[in-house]
């Protein structure tokens, strides 16, 4: 047992090590459910080495950014990019931090992680309501040899304002004419059919207790949950598995040196490997800092993960951004921020 003066002495030598003494700084952020897990990872390692903690709430991509519009927080974050206008008009910038998927799960017995093959019609049919069965002949079709029980689908959606609904449904509409029309996308849309669960871990806890379910979240969370995922028809035809590989192939399609604040949109990418549901998440921040050394902290802390979060990220099957976007995003950063 350490004694107290050991203990002041042990103290002492942390601080001078990782610069922690007084100077240690709290920053608080909310937003997205989608980057929560690999988020909570770089935070927890940067406290460690600097001392400075992040408080971070998962409250779901809309929330996040009401927040930052507010002047509440530090940062917000976002699957789903803010408009131009919108940006200018509070004063804000954006840019990415990581990528991921977002991948349709199941609760149907009998059935495995990557068994159920989904065309995007199909998931658009079973969002609209038009397909309430399991054994439905379309899903029959897309899977030969699969013995898919006579169940009915409950349809799970998210009740908040969401990046990864924004994206699933931006997807929809890509692949599906009839979800284009009638419901259209954003991070809030009404719903044809279906319960809502508030973030990426209310929809998967519904799918987990409700057999026959369906629903949509972050990759990380279906395997930390252990809930059965599907495998997609992309957009060359091919059938794919969801994981890091098949993130990066969608995402080694974006240009980025060609879009303004990093508005960039990555479902439905071309490649024979892409995965059809690929997001990223935004921080938002202030370009002219509420509380200048709050805002240092967090530019420090996004630096650090950037450069060095690589291997947390690939832990969670999320993809770290290549580093000619991150020297694009630092340029951004001296560009855009002045604090």
């Amino acid at each position: 047992m350490l004694t107290s003066s050991k203990l002041r002495i042990a103290t002492i030598v942390a601080a001078s090590l990782f610069g922690m003494a007084a100077q240690a700084t709290d920053i608080t952020g909310a937003g997205s459910s989608f980057v929560y897990p690999v988020l909570s990872k770089w935070s927890a390692t940067y406290a460690e080495k600097t001392g400075n903690k992040l408080n971070y709430q998962s409250v779901g991509s809309g929330a996040g950014v009401a927040q930052i519009k507010e002047g509440t927080i530090d940062f917000g974050a976002s699957d789903a990019p803010m408009k131009a206008e919108d940006l200018q008009q509070f004063g804000l910038g954006q840019f990415p931090v990581v990528v991921g998927g977002i991948v349709p799960v199941v609760n149907i017995k009998g059935i495995e992680a990557g068994q159920l093959k989904l065309d995007g019609e199909t998931l658009a049919d079973i969002y609209l309501g038009k397909i309430t069965n399991w054994n439905d002949p379309k899903i029959v079709a897309l899977n030969a040899g699969l013995t898919i029980p006579s169940f009915k689908i409950t349809v799970v959606h998210r009740s908040d304002g969401s990046g990864t609904s924004f994206n699933f449904t931006n997807y929809l509409s890509k692949v599906s004419n009839e979800w284009a029309t009638k419901v259209k996308f954003g991070t809030a849309v009404e719903w044809p059919a279906g319960v809502g669960g508030k973030g990426n871990e209310g929809v998967s806890q519904y799918v987990r207790q409700i057999p026959g379910s369906i629903g949509y979240v972050e990759y990380a969370y279906a395997t930390k949950n252990k809930i059965t995922y599907a495998q997609l028809k992309n957009a060359s035809g091919a059938w794919v598995q969801p994981n890091a590989k098949s993130f990066a192939a969608a995402a080694a399609t974006a240009d980025w040196k060609s879009s303004k604040d990093f508005n960039l949109i990555m479902t439905n990418a071309p490649g024979a490997e892409a995965w059809p549901i690929t997001a990223t998440t935004w921080v938002i921040m202030y370009k002219k800092a509420k509380n200048a050394s709050h805002a240092k902290v967090a530019f420090d802390f996004f630096k650090w993960s950037l450069e060095n979060g690589q291997e947390q990220a690939a832990s969670l099957d999320y993809v770290a951004l290549p580093d000619t976007l991150v020297k694009q995003i630092e340029g951004y950063w001296s560009a855009e921020f002045k604090n």
